[in-house]
């Protein structure tokens, strides 16, 4: 009875008293002999300051204690990944582009110098870019065409080409002819007698005359028959 009275717990051991006290007071058993016939039947389960008496062995009572509830951590919420906002914008860029020069010869202008007859001037190329911007930062661009929109105008630059003008050389006046004297001779000469003739030369030089002249003689004209060699003023003097 010890045994089974022990293997109970204490909601167990109140329903055995409840159920027994009822059958008592069903067959006429005064309550308060019920309570004394449970109470010699049970074992001794009293307890003193935290102590419990069961079939003579004493047993300390565990007191209880509040245990602490663990909280739960909380979940995380997640937060939704943001869409990147994507927008695609065509814009045209302009560039300029070079223009290029000739030279062209022109013969009626001077060698060495030159002039720009037609001034060269850029003109101007459209490239068109689809820019592709994320969140409105530019990320991505891509040529979709270009074009020139105002050609360049090509420099022209004439060089002459014609000779400086030289001037002819002075063409000597022609010796005046021999004007003869009153003796036959040669009045551009003075001391002795020249002749008049085709040619004279100093008698007994290189020359072949017709005619000679002994010398010496001065140049007071125009030496026509050259005998003045040396330039001094007076020829046949050797």
């Amino acid at each position: 009875m010890k045994r089974w009275w022990h293997g109970l717990t204490n909601k167990g051991r109140v329903l055995v008293a409840v159920g027994f006290t009822g059958a008592m007071l069903v067959v006429g058993v005064p309550l308060n002999v019920a309570a004394v016939g449970l109470a010699d039947s049970l074992p001794d389960t009293s307890t003193a300051a935290g102590v419990a008496h069961v079939d003579g062995a004493t047993t300390e009572a565990a007191s209880p204690r509040a245990t602490a509830t663990p909280k739960a951590a909380p979940t995380p919420t997640a937060r939704p990944t943001p869409t990147p906002v994507v927008t695609v914008e065509r814009v045209d860029v302009s560039e300029a582009v070079a223009f290029d020069s000739i030279s062209v010869d022109d013969p009626t202008m001077d060698v060495g110098s030159s002039s720009i007859t037609v001034a060269g001037r850029a003109g101007t190329l459209v490239r068109s870019w689809d820019v592709t911007y994320t969140d409105g930062v530019e990320s991505a661009r891509e040529l979709a065409g270009e074009s020139v929109t105002v050609p360049p105008v090509q420099q022209v630059t004439n060089v002459g080409s014609k000779a400086p003008y030289v001037a002819p050389a002075p063409v000597a006046a022609p010796a005046p002819a021999p004007v003869a004297g009153g003796s036959g001779c040669d009045t551009n000469y003075s001391g002795a007698c020249v002749p008049i003739a085709s040619d004279v030369d100093c008698a007994g030089g290189s020359g072949n005359g017709p005619a000679y002249t002994e010398g010496p003689v001065t140049v007071v004209g125009s030496d026509v028959y050259d005998l003045d060699r040396d330039g001094d003023g007076i020829a046949c003097d050797k």
